[in-house]
């Protein structure tokens, strides 16, 4: 009953569009004191929530993607990618895409991307004539590849949650990102040809040589991140403080875009930031500490295994589950939630939890494409002045893609698992 009681709080305060670190706090609270356990409890599972050596990773890894967007890095980025792959049906559109395939390589937040490049590729689609549904749509899309190729801020969180190795996750991002963004470029190829949009210019090796050399600095921030995790140089915690002190390099000695007001406050976004996600870390720790006290995780994977045992179905019914959280719940605190009362029912039908992983967070990404929290929507209707609504209905088709890709990774494991098994368990 006292569980019960619980949800129906948490889910009361959420209504009542109280933030859901406060939420989660606050459901906690009350439980503890119905309970009769000392309110210090509180306290103690917040801090220990929080104080875990890989959480420091976000910090860094959101500094070093406020540099790059601060020091116009981004536009380098978005340069080389318009020469690279700009000569096809619907070249903006499809420059949008690799560009965030780039940027993922940097900041690994979806809301970074959308607010970082989102801009600059939407005034430049305005400019060459694109629909404003057909650029917010695809911009909204490719911007969720950012948290599935590494860095990425929600692995972290996962890998904290889950105890799994969060190398294992990064290196397993990177095949499921390339076919989340060939998938979406298979729909701009579509939507192009259907609407008659241009090429954006045409294919040119010198251009694209130029532009190359432009942002060869800014594209070896992924190769040190990935580089260095994967040959075991450094944990991921120590690659975000190298793509940190790369970027600063970056922005300050070589392209000196960047001055002491910039660094503080991108400095102050970051502490911001940073301070926000920990805080629902924390809170959402005492929550699944709760759940996990009360046998929670082992009641539901009771009941999903008494329905069926057959691993196909139970993942079915594990993606319908978390799509349903990530349509309501902010993607760090149902990772949180999530990962206690999921892993035990992936250990019994043989899930890998490095394939759920990756699973998960990509179908926790369909929730920020869609309302009622959408926040990447809310992100570009702000950048863009597009309508909350018309910003729902453009990306609607572009979702499409994307879960025929998690349809496709949840069936077929190998694709998932194919780099972590090359590189982590011969």
């Amino acid at each position: 009953m006292t569980i019960f009681l619980l949800f129906v709080i948490l889910f009361g305060l959420m209504f009542l569009r109280v933030p859901i670190a406060i939420a989660l706090g606050l459901s906690s609270l009350a439980y503890i004191l119905i309970s009769g356990q000392p309110v210090i409890l509180l306290a103690h599972t917040t801090l220990n929530g929080m104080d875990s050596f890989p959480l420091l990773a976000i910090p860094f890894f959101i500094f070093a993607g406020g540099l790059m967007n601060s020091g116009g890095i981004t536009k380098r980025i978005f340069g080389f990618a318009r020469a690279l792959v700009g000569w096809a049906h619907g070249g903006l559109g499809h420059v949008n895409v690799g560009a965030s395939i780039i940027f993922a390589g940097m900041s690994g937040a979806a809301v970074a991307d959308a607010g970082g490049l989102g801009q600059i590729e939407i005034e430049a689609m305005r400019e060459a004539g694109y629909d404003d549904d057909f650029s917010v749509g695809v911009t909204a899309a490719s911007s969720t590849i950012g948290p599935i190729i590494p860095p990425s801020l929600p692995l972290v969180i996962f890998g904290v949650m889950a105890s799994v190795s969060i190398g294992e996750l990064f290196v397993a991002g990177i095949i499921p990102g390339l076919l989340m963004a060939l998938s979406l470029s298979l729909m701009v190829w579509w939507f192009s040809r259907k609407r008659g949009y241009p090429r954006d210019t045409s294919f040119s090796v010198a251009n694209v040589w130029i532009k190359f050399r432009e942002a060869f600095l800014p594209l070896m921030t992924p190769v040190i991140i990935v580089g260095g995790i994967a040959t075991g140089a450094f944990t991921p915690t120590e690659a975000a403080v190298c793509a940190s002190a790369f970027a600063l390099f970056l922005g300050v000695v070589i392209y000196r875009t960047l001055d002491l007001r910039r660094i503080i406050s991108v400095s102050i976004d970051t502490i911001e930031t940073t301070a926000a996600l920990l805080l629902i870390v924390g809170t959402a720790s005492v929550f699944a500490w709760i759940l996990t006290a009360n046998q929670a995780a082992a009641l539901f994977a009771e009941g999903l295994l008494g329905v069926t045992e057959n691993k196909t179905i139970v993942l079915l019914m594990i993606l319908l589950v978390v799509l349903i959280v990530g349509l309501f719940m902010e993607t760090i605190a149902a990772i949180s939630i999530l990962v206690p009362i999921l892993m035990p029912v992936a250990a019994q039908v043989g899930i890998d939890p490095v394939h759920l992983g990756i699973i998960v967070i990509l179908n926790l990404m369909l929730g920020l494409l869609t309302p009622p929290v959408g926040m990447v929507l809310y992100v570009l209707s702000r950048v863009s002045n597009v309508p909350f609504k018309q910003c729902v209905s453009a990306t609607m088709p572009f979702v499409v893609p994307l879960v025929l890709v998690l349809l496709l990774l949840t069936f077929v494991p190998q694709i998932t698992l194919f780099l972590p098994e090359l590189l982590y368990r011969n």
